[in-house]
């Protein structure tokens, strides 16, 4: 004799519980969610009891249901960053440019082993530029202009042979311009409008830190 419907609806529901509330991708983003003012809605669509987060809209995932890109750019949120974004081990482009986020970058997203691009250029984002960056070997593009940002560019960053694209233009950045690795063919004007910036250093002569204290 055949199960009844509802029985079998029954062990279909259970059997998407494990997703529901294990889902770590959607766990990360649910708390970038609630540190985010969203004034305009865009975030309307995040629902955190959804199986997983690729139906959420400024949200793509691959064929796997992964995250792969997080587009949030120009879109009128504040509030800050969350070190739980460093669980995406699968994200690609995170961007968050032209908003209001405060705060600093966490540590954590050097945990992002697959970023290609990271965009929080326009914002007010203070603080320093997590060394642990340097562990992005895949990063192309690093835009952090436009913000409140501190202290020394990470020598760390010059061991990321991937790196086309450096901007820390327009902060309060101190020390001296790398010049090694892919800063070789950074363009000076990416480095301007940091008061405390000293220019190009020379290689075995000066200090980096200099003028950071």
């Amino acid at each position: 004799m055949a199960a009844p419907i509802w029985l079998w609806a029954f062990s279909v529901a259970l059997t998407l519980v494990p997703s529901v509330f294990g889902n770590s991708e959607g766990d990360a983003l649910n708390t970038l969610r609630k540190s985010l003012t969203d004034p305009d809605n865009i975030l309307q669509s995040w629902d955190p009891n959804l199986v997983n987060p690729c139906t959420w809209f400024h949200i793509t995932c691959n064929q796997n249901n992964r995250v792969t890109r997080v587009d949030l750019g120009n879109s009128n949120l504040s509030g800050h960053l969350v070190p739980e974004l460093g669980k995406l081990e699968h994200l690609q482009y995170l961007e968050l440019y032209k908003n209001k986020i405060q705060g600093t970058i966490p540590t954590e997203l050097g945990n992002l082993k697959s970023l290609i691009s990271l965009d929080l250029y326009n914002n007010n984002i203070s603080g320093t530029i997590p060394p642990s960056l340097g562990k992005l070997k895949s990063l192309v593009f690093l835009r952090l202009n436009d913000n409140k940002l501190t202290g020394p560019i990470p020598r760390e960053l010059a061991g990321i042979s991937s790196l086309k694209v450096v901007d820390v233009s327009n902060n309060d950045l101190c020390g001296t311009i790398p010049t090694s690795g892919p800063f070789e063919h950074i363009p000076l004007n990416n480095f301007e409008k940091n008061p405390r910036l000293e220019g190009p250093e020379l290689l075995g002569l000066a200090s980096y830190d200099t003028n950071c204290s």
